[in-house]
């Protein structure tokens, strides 16, 4: 660690020793560690490009403006939402990019030569972080390294890395007013279903339905599954995968008959040229992402079931799972599973309104569709 840690040293041409322009902070982040921000940040190394969800909500007027360097994941896993930030912001074409810290990817030395005052991380990265030894080698060098989460336990974790996004960049209200926004529109939902005492959908969350082959990928009782069961659903998978991510076989799906199929889908062409997933995400063609959600309504797990025609199988964008915006979904799954309790509802105006108080880019629908009945 010694050596290597003074070669970089050399090569940068950096002292170890390094100023301090700040008072510092200590942030504990969703891993629990206690990290200490020695200087005011003005220049973040994202670990993943889809942390802009989050930070744009905070640098509004000029969300890039302290993004040094960022993972290349955001054009692969939202080619949509990635064109969109594009088109107003050309600037991010040019910005230094990475490969993943769990797949091991991360270049340190590029990193370092980008001086950034912190590296965000995502939660599902530590353990690849930790074997690396990623944060001991950043952090030799003065650079401290933060955990977020929207992903594997966004119940739990949403909140706090708003928070720890708050104090990072020196913006406490702001994340007060985001989470606060949130929480208003969740309750919308948990209020009215209070006292629902009838029987809930039973809900099959087909995760990134048509990206692969084999059906299908899931969710337990966390993240869309979860949300299922705030928006009123019981989610088929809960009690069959005991983490948040897992599979299901057909067998399974058709024993457990779901009223209601929900595929989680993005413009994935980058990742994946086959064009079997639903592209549903900012300004979707809406019947491309219909004609692909009928095509696996035909699939083994679902045709011989009444949902794969009755108008109640729907498609939504799958990076819900990955952003601060969970209760849109929350919102647009309670009005697909009890849509008299929810019809006065309107989730495209409360996604639109967040937009408008808190992101640089105008709303664009196209985030869910719904196949029509006797498709």
């Amino acid at each position: 660690m010694k050596n290597w840690l003074f070669s970089v040293v050399a090569i940068l041409g950096l002292s170890p020793v390094f100023a301090v322009s700040a008072a510092p902070i200590v942030v504990e982040d969703v891993s629990g560690r206690q990290v200490e921000i020695k200087s005011e940040v003005k220049r973040i190394i994202l670990g993943e490009g889809r942390q802009i969800y989050l930070l744009a909500a905070f640098d509004t007027d000029a969300p890039f403006q302290r993004v040094v360097g960022w993972r290349d994941d955001l054009p692969k896993a939202d080619y949509d939402g990635y064109l969109a930030y594009e088109n107003k912001y050309p600037e991010i074409k040019k910005l230094p990019t990475f490969g993943g810290a769990k797949d091991g990817t991360f270049n340190v030395e590029q990193a370092l030569t980008l001086k950034p005052d912190l590296v965000l991380m995502n939660l599902e990265s530590k353990a690849a972080t930790d074997e690396g030894k990623l944060i001991e080698k950043l952090g030799s060098l003065g650079i401290p390294v933060v955990f977020i989460d929207f992903r594997e336990k966004p119940f739990e974790n949403a909140e706090k890395s708003i928070h720890i996004m708050g104090q990072l960049l020196g913006k406490p209200q702001r994340a007060d007013d985001i989470i606060r926004f949130r929480q208003q529109q969740i309750d919308i939902v948990t209020e009215r279903l209070k006292n629902y005492q009838a029987p809930r959908p039973k809900v099959m969350i087909d995760r990134a339905g048509g990206y692969e082959d084999e059906c299908c990928m899931s969710f337990g009782n966390e993240n869309f599954g979860r949300m299922v069961e705030v928006a009123g659903g019981e989610n088929i998978a809960k009690n069959l995968i005991p983490g948040t991510f897992g599979t299901l076989n057909p067998e399974q799906i058709i024993s457990a008959r779901p009223d209601v199929a929900i595929v989680s889908g993005a413009n994935w062409k980058n990742y994946n040229t086959a064009n079997g997933w639903v592209g549903v995400g900012p300004g979707a063609d809406q019947k491309v992402a219909l004609q692909r959600l009928q095509k696996l309504m035909a699939r083994p797990a679902f045709k011989t079931l009444p949902v794969a025609t009755n108008g109640n199988a729907h498609a939504i964008w799958h990076q819900f799972y990955d952003s601060p915006y969970q209760f849109v979904a929350i919102q647009v799954m309670a009005k697909w599973l009890h849509p008299e309790l929810f019809k006065d509802i309107d989730p495209d105006a409360t996604f639109r309104t967040f937009h408008e108080k808190f992101l640089p880019l105008p709303y664009q629908p196209g985030y869910w569709v719904t196949l029509p009945a006797g498709s």
